[in-house]
């Protein structure tokens, strides 16, 4: 009898370790969801027997920052799609103070891959040794985020460095339980105390995060926004990278490295050159930034239907001059005709202040409502200013789903088209980097122009309409950035 080969037991516990870790990141977060979840369900319910108004708010305050550390911890130590959950969520318009204070700091870090899993990957991928392709080549990535990491190097006969981003082995299989468990867990919601279609914001996440795992597809769609805001401008609002093309491979991207410092950085470096954070030089370098990107992703969403759609702090470059540079098209999208005109209309809706016409735009954009209030013109407008412009309604400062006083709650969002989420976040994402700025401005006025040529072009306004609409609109929008 021949003997038994040896059994290798590090393969038998990573082959049991892999086929049971889904299970176990479910467990993980039901577990935590439904704490967090009853948590506030229980604090609701002892709230409400608490009369003094000042003393509710407090009690509120205590809650949000214990609910704060619990969603942290949550997103920490799972990682992965829950740090992009704290990208969308942890925003001042959508989150209670104590949240955003605390999720902020998860934006840029998540765990580096060891040096020898990206080595593997990148021989693996290109074909060829490091040392092949690559003069010089850092062990310590620049960066590290939920699916992939970046390292600077320098291509062999070449003398300008370069940053080459690597995919995260078998985080793909994990994001997509982790996004499964949070439908199931959206469906829920969306049944008992937010009335919005917050299973459609899940599905959208779903196919934006898949498409991220194929860096061809995330090489191609930066070539073709690069290429629309160069040709469209005399000078581009924002830089774009330059790809090196015979380096990409479905997971693994080469691209020109750019110098410059993130955004989250600009008030320690404002600060370092000894510049007043409040003066007026300060002032004005804020306000290129925020004028760079409103006009860049008017341009895009308005004029173009393809665009970048992740502008969170992590993925935006201050350079040389306030120069704005703008990284990682991984989430892309690209608009049908009919939405991209229905929101132009919706723009000139919330920038005209009229419920008429915002009324007829979500009608275009195939949101479907349920009214429950008297004056229900005025709560979809302030519903559409809400989610569709950075400059909040007066009386706003944040989205309240479980306020009565809601807009939401007032009107209930039955459907929501999944392809408009991309704009909705992009929206907020813009309205939070404006708060950190210091800066309080309504991109649907900005956009007002670039929606009215959308429409001109689309036969849907006339030219006589488009004058006198520019003479109207032209010095509010200068009065509106000066203040």
């Amino acid at each position: 009898m021949l003997p038994l080969p040896p059994i290798d037991l590090n393969n038998v516990h990573h082959k049991l370790a892999t086929h049971f870790r889904p299970w176990q990141r479910s467990f993980q977060f039901w577990a935590r969801a439904v704490d967090i979840y009853t948590g506030y369900k229980v604090f609701q319910l002892r709230v409400s027997f608490v009369k003094d108004v000042k003393r509710q708010e407090e009690m509120w305050e205590r809650q949000h920052e214990v609910a704060a550390e619990k969603i942290y911890a949550m997103c920490s130590d799972m990682g992965g799609l829950f740090l992009k959950v704290a990208q969308i969520v942890g925003k001042p318009d959508l989150a209670p103070v104590a949240w955003v204070k605390r999720l902020v700091t998860l934006c840029d870090h998540a765990p580096a891959t060891p040096f020898d899993a990206v080595q593997l990957m990148l021989e693996t991928e290109l074909g060829r040794s490091i040392g092949e392709v690559f003069e010089r080549f850092d062990v310590e990535p620049i960066g590290s985020a939920s699916i992939a990491q970046v390292h600077r190097a320098r291509l062999r006969g070449d003398k300008s460095d370069i940053v080459v981003k690597v995919q995260h082995p078998g985080v793909q299989d994990l994001m997509m339980t982790d996004i499964r468990n949070l439908q199931a867990f959206a469906l829920y919601i969306q049944k008992t105390d937010v009335k919005f279609d917050l299973y459609s914001v899940t599905k959208e996440m779903e196919t934006q995060i898949g498409y991220e795992f194929d860096f061809t597809r995330e090489a191609n769609a930066m070539e073709k926004i690069r290429k629309f805001l160069y040709e469209n401008n005399k000078r581009t609002p924002v830089v774009v990278p330059q790809l090196i093309r015979n380096l990409v491979t479905r997971r693994v991207l080469v691209m020109e490295y750019i110098n410059g410092i993130p955004i989250l950085n600009l008030g320690d470096e404002i600060a370092k050159r000894g510049i007043n954070p409040v003066g007026k030089v300060a002032a004005a370098a804020k306000q290129k930034i925020l004028q760079s990107l409103t006009l860049a992703y008017g341009q895009m969403i308005l004029k173009n239907g393809f665009f970048h759609a992740d502008p969170h702090p992590g993925n935006i470059l201050i350079c040389k001059g306030s120069e704005v540079a703008l990284l990682d098209y991984g989430q892309v999208k690209d608009l049908p005709d009919q939405l991209r005109l229905g929101y132009a209309n919706l723009i000139l809706a919330i920038a005209d202040g009229d419920p008429v016409r915002a009324l007829e735009s979500y009608g275009e954009l195939g949101i479907e409502t349920l009214s429950t209030c008297e004056d229900e013109q005025k709560e979809m407008l302030k519903l559409a200013e809400t989610m569709f412009d950075t400059k909040l309604p007066p009386g706003v400062t944040m989205l309240q789903p479980f306020s009565e006083e809601s807009s939401i709650k007032k009107i209930a969002v039955q459907a929501f088209p999944e392809e408009l989420l991309s704009v909705l976040r992009t929206v907020h994402l813009l309205r939070g980097l404006s708060v950190g700025l210091g800066i309080n401005y309504s991109c649907a006025e900005q956009w007002r122009p670039i929606a009215e040529e959308a429409l001109f072009h689309a036969g849907r306004l006339k030219g006589k309409d488009l004058k006198a609409r520019n003479r109207r609109g032209g010095l509010l929008r200068r009065l509106l950035w000066r203040n």
